[in-house]
């Protein structure tokens, strides 16, 4: 059988010789699909897996179904469908005929999808075009899909379009115990596993690398700018004091209306919106911060605020069961938990952390053991024994 590897234009798969393992046989070619090239929490696990799979002797070709972000690092083996989101039927239906025609031409003895459009298009497509069984990487809250898209994943992973379905918290099992029994006996809890990003530079370093103010209280987060993520009611802390500052990592939608509230509350030399940051550079941008806010609306892991308390970054979350789940090492709090949409209350636990040392000491602390628990190694292996069972 061949195996494929991709001309970066457009994706054209040309032929090379199968991946082979240390006993001389060929290893599994493993699909990794998802919606788009952006740098946020599913590509970020996706590359993770993608590398773990690879060092582990697999063949890994990635697909995105269009690029979203100009800032993209995208891993080796990587094929687009549509060089940016469709605008129209044609381009959707342009998109899903190169969607088919990769799958075909790779052949791939297993497809892992992920994110929701990721799995009902990369699923749906996969079984029109290939016999590769499909391990569906459900990153998504029910919460966060359209009627019609969850109306289309509970059919699918009820019906078998799923071979596996898997999920990072147990929170998000329960979220998922009402659907229909078909559909939860393919269900699968694999943590997400993280790279650590620890601090290697100064405070004083860090934010003269990104051209942030050097003698002020800086508040931060990194995640895309969605509606969903709240980030204005972090924008809305910067009226409390004039010395808060507020650094914010990412791309997305909610921009203009981010730099509106920023307009209307006289704050804008007070927030600095620094664009999407590749993971390369994420533990630069967190050793600039002294509080890491993240007051998002629905999360299923919440990889970002995993990773500032790692970092050992005082931070103050959403109270959400996921993320008092995944916050947490052996019954302690990596993380203060608020009701953040309460001003007061997630003001006051911002000021609490800047003027605590002792707490800020405890959760860094409580935090050492995140990495333990959320090993890229053992994550990798759960998906080697997955693959095993599939193909």
């Amino acid at each position: 059988m061949l195996h494929y590897q991709p001309n970066k234009d457009l994706g054209e798969p040309t032929a090379t010789a199968p991946a082979r393992s240390n006993h001389g046989g060929p290893k599994p070619h493993v699909l990794l699909a998802q919606t788009q090239a952006e740098n946020a929490g599913a590509q970020e696990i996706s590359r993770l897996l993608g590398a773990g799979l690879t060092a582990r002797g697999y063949r890994v070709t990635n697909l995105f179904f269009f690029r979203k972000s100009d800032s993209f690092d995208e891993p080796p083996d990587t094929l687009y469908c549509a060089p940016s989101r469709p605008g129209n039927p044609v381009a959707l239906l342009r998109m899903l005929w190169t969607l088919g025609r990769h799958i075909r031409t790779i052949r791939p003895d297993a497809v892992l999808t992920f994110q929701h459009f990721g799995n009902v298009i990369g699923a749906g497509m996969t079984r029109l075009v290939s016999r590769a069984p499909v391990v569906a990487n459900q990153v998504s809250s029910a919460l966060a899909m359209s009627r019609p898209v969850r109306t289309a994943d509970i059919a699918m992973g009820s019906l078998g379009f799923f071979d596996r379905i898997t999920l990072n918290s147990k929170d998000m099992e329960r979220e998922y115990s009402r659907y229909p029994a078909a559909y939860r006996a393919r269900m699968v809890h694999v943590p997400h596993g993280f790279d650590d990003k620890a601090l290697t530079l100064s405070k004083d370093a860090a934010r003269q690398t990104f051209n942030l103010p050097r003698d002020r209280v800086l508040l931060g987060c990194a995640a895309r700018l969605h509606p969903h993520k709240r980030l204005d009611l972090a924008i809305r802390l910067l009226p409390d004091e004039p010395s808060w500052h507020l650094a914010l990592a990412g791309q997305g939608a909610d921009e203009a209306r981010l730099k509106l509230l920023a307009d209307e509350l006289k704050v804008p030399d007070r927030l600095h919106l620094l664009g999407e940051i590749p993971p390369s550079r994420m533990a630069d941008f967190l050793a600039c911060l002294d509080v890491f806010v993240f007051p998002t609306q629905a999360e299923t892991f919440g990889l970002a605020a995993v990773e500032a308390a790692n970092a050992g970054v005082p931070s103050v979350v959403t109270d959400l069961p996921v993320l008092r789940e995944v916050l947490s090492c052996e019954g302690k709090p990596t993380a203060l938990f608020v009701d953040a949409s309460e001003h007061a209350k997630l003001s006051a636990a911002v000021s609490l952390l800047l003027t605590d040392q002792d707490l800020r000491e405890a959760l860094r602390q409580n935090a050492k053991g995140l990495r333990l628990r959320y090993s890229v190694d053992a994550m990798v292996e759960e998906y080697v024994r997955i693959l095993d069972e599939v193909i």
